[in-house]
């Protein structure tokens, strides 16, 4: 029953078809035992990966595919499947399957753990062996040196995408396109604790990245602007008591 739910994991996707059904399976694997759903959420792919998630679904009653109509982005399909979710905390991965579904357990773990702070709403991955190219390396170092330096949110690995966070408190967050790189400092802002922890990192079987380093750096200076004047704006009036 949706009640007894503790863990919804989101995964977004845009032509991910030869890397959904290992992903799924390691998922559950990762899983055994606890009371979970998975929800992958099909940015508009123009390949197989919608047909092939319809057909899993009678493998892995957990499974809840979510279709967007148009291709609207990751961090829009981030935020379909975390408002469709059905527990009190989310676990996000990144569809190309180089993060590790072994790591949610830990994270779970590490966010919901007894002597948590009690401001502690996220608790994110940090590629500790990054397997990628030596230029999108680069790219990302470029790109997370500049935004650590203008918003001052203490994440070195913001493109990290396996994440655990209380779903109540992102909702509570703007939305905006890219707004899944700028998280770490969303929640700072709202006067939420943020801790990180070393993560797998795993090469792309299939497929092709979605992003360029350049595609990247032109939203990523648009985006920072946005966030700063964003923080610059908020109030917070340090949490809210009923008299």
């Amino acid at each position: 029953m949706a009640n007894s739910l503790e863990f919804s994991i989101v995964v977004p996707l845009h032509n991910e078809a030869g890397n959904v059904t290992r992903l799924i399976e390691e998922i559950a694997r990762a899983l055994d035992g606890r009371a979970f759903e998975m929800l992958f959420v099909d940015d508009a792919s123009t390949d197989d990966t919608r047909a092939v998630l319809v057909e899993l679904k009678s493998r892995f009653p957990m499974l809840r595919v979510v279709a967007h109509r148009k291709n609207a982005g990751q961090s829009r399909a981030i935020r379909s499947g975390v408002l469709a979710a059905r527990a009190p905390v989310i676990g996000t991965l990144d569809g190309d399957g180089q993060n590790d579904p072994a790591d949610l357990p830990d994270l779970y773990r590490a966010l919901t753990r007894a002597d948590a702070p009690q401001d502690l709403k996220m608790v994110m991955g940090r590629r500790a062996s990054r397997k990628d190219t030596a230029w999108k390396r680069f790219g990302s170092r470029f790109a997370n040196n500049i935004r650590m330096r203008l918003l001052n949110d203490d994440c070195d690995d913001s493109g990290c995408g396996i994440k655990a966070f209380y779903r109540e408190t992102y909702v509570s967050l703007p939305y905006f396109d890219h707004m899944h790189r700028y998280m770490p400092a969303l929640f700072r802002a709202e006067g939420h604790k943020v801790e990180y922890r070393d993560v797998n990192h795993r090469p792309r079987a299939t497929g092709t990245s979605n992003y360029t380093n350049f595609g990247r750096l032109g939203d990523a200076l648009s985006d920072l602007r946005g966030v700063m004047w964003l923080i610059r704006r908020r109030r917070n009036p340090g949490g809210a008591d009923e008299l």
